[in-house]
């Protein structure tokens, strides 16, 4: 028997990470899928060894038998031994049949390999005393990260991804925040004896904004206003995604104070039309480079104040 290098197949090294071997798999199976080469055997070929990879190396404890195994194997090739002579006894799965895991009959593992009955399903001089059915099998469900803008956040958007061979446009729905996810149906891991594909999970990160900072649904910013609209009260022009917006200053504003502005906020996810609050926090510009006008002025309102 001989031995099969799960990892060249993928084409990933072994220190690869579960979203690294779910790609590569990934992209195997569309290229190879039986769906996209009707009647090419060497393609169906690929697409089960594909398979029989990533049955593997997706499952934590195969994996880890597994490159125990590997690494086994390779001092046992580093030291000379003769092909044939590796003692595979010790790793042979017994009393467990996976004959029809992928529609094959019973004592026959049908699209897996010697090798994988051997290791992980009882081949090999194995008792075979149960069998396992499967029918259709759908197709691992995938995550992918995407990042946003606060803006596209607000208003939503429509982005291009492109995914292997393949190029999509998802919608992103208005409120998403960092952590939301979006489900893009069907576009997931292909599925095995006909069953349907997975689902493509699309991880959101809304990346921090310049003017704005979020809070839930809720936005702050600020807003910065000149000593005489402070004190003598007036208007400042605010900046809002949806636009600017007239902001009334009473008389005696003090640096610091912060005004609520209800419904200029984040749409909320699951009811777009409801927006939460703009918080507006004032800063008070002083004036510079004074006349000597200005100057004497300033002087007999600090006397006054006395």
């Amino acid at each position: 028997m001989d031995y099969k290098d799960y990892y060249q197949t993928l084409g990933v090294p072994r220190t690869a990470t579960q979203d690294e071997i779910k790609k590569a798999y990934r992209k195997l199976a569309r290229q190879y899928h039986p769906d996209n080469n009707p009647g090419d055997k060497k393609s169906e070929a690929k697409f089960k060894e594909a398979n029989e990879a990533n049955e593997v190396l997706s499952d934590p404890d195969k994996r880890k038998k597994y490159d125990t195994l590997g690494s086994q194997w390779q001092q046992y090739e580093r030291a000379g031994g003769a092909p044939g002579g590796f003692d595979w006894s010790q790793w042979t799965t017994e009393n467990v049949d996976l004959g029809s895991m992928f529609g094959g009959e019973s004592g026959n593992l049908g699209d897996f390999s010697d090798f994988f009955a051997s290791i992980f399903g009882g081949a090999g001089g194995g008792t075979r005393t149960r069998t396992t059915r499967r029918g259709p099998t759908r197709g691992h469900d995938l995550e992918q990260p995407i990042e946003i803008g606060l803006r596209e956040a607000y208003q939503g958007a429509t982005l291009t991804l492109q995914m292997d061979d393949q190029t999509l446009e998802v919608k992103v729905p208005p409120g998403v925040k960092t952590g939301s996810r979006i489900r893009v149906s069907g576009q997931g891991g292909a599925g095995r004896s006909g069953g349907a594909a997975g689902d493509l999970f699309l991880s959101v990160t809304v990346k921090p904004d310049p003017v704005f900072e979020r809070d839930g649904d809720h936005l702050k910013t600020e807003t910065t206003i000149d000593l005489y609209t402070a004190m003598l009260g007036g208007e400042a022009t605010v900046s809002t995604l949806a636009g600017s917006v007239s902001l009334k200053i009473p008389p005696e504003t003090q640096p610091g104070r912060v005004f609520r502005l209800r419904g200029q906020g984040m749409p909320q996810l699951r009811d777009p039309q409801t927006h939460g609050d703009l918080l507006v926090k004032v800063q008070v510009s002083l004036p510079q480079n004074l006349s000597e006008a200005e100057r004497t002025l300033f002087e007999q309102l600090a006397k006054l104040r006395k």
